[in-house]
């Protein structure tokens, strides 16, 4: 199982590298590459048409301002396609985004995460994988677990 992490810029890869690492660290295979709705037209029809063939599972896309990578892979591809709103130079705070991502016409979903939420889109991506793949949702369980543990531990260090 492997799983695409694109993004519209080179921009974009400070917050997309969380979804990068935490795919990796329940070895999930990631193709990363720098798929522009607007400046490479023909890449991203090729990327979106054939990922599929290609042993992807997953499309995790980021952009920000208008945002439209997300929603034009999801109009070719017959995978799950994750969205992560960026908040970038050219941005409204981030709304544009969120929104341009968020607000996609029936059927043609995007499942939309937090703005810079890459780190979540790396977690459902492997919890999508996970849910035919034992191994993965074994990590996942664990991964789950030592959260909660987490918790726990931080509160009981404030009784201290």
């Amino acid at each position: 199982m492997k799983v695409a992490v694109i993004m519209g810029s080179i921009s974009d890869m400070p917050v997309m590298q969380d979804a990068i690492d935490i795919l990796k660290s329940f070895d999930i295979e990631v193709e990363v590459d720098i798929v522009s709705a607007h400046r490479t037209p023909e890449k991203l029809f090729d990327f979106s048409n054939n990922a599929h063939t290609r042993g992807i599972s997953v499309i995790i896309a980021g952009a920000g301002g208008a945002a439209h990578l997300p929603g034009m892979v999801a109009s070719m591809s017959p995978l799950p396609i994750i969205g992560v709103p960026v908040k970038s130079s050219n941005s409204i705070d981030g709304w544009d985004s969120v929104l341009s991502i968020l607000q996609m016409p029936g059927g043609v979903p995007v499942a939309t995460v937090a703005l810079n939420g890459a780190k979540n889109a790396g977690i459902l991506a492997a919890q999508i994988i996970g849910s035919h793949d034992k191994e993965i949702m074994d990590k996942m369980i664990a991964y789950k677990l030592s959260l909660k543990e987490a918790v726990y531990k931080s509160s009981e260090g404030l009784k201290k």
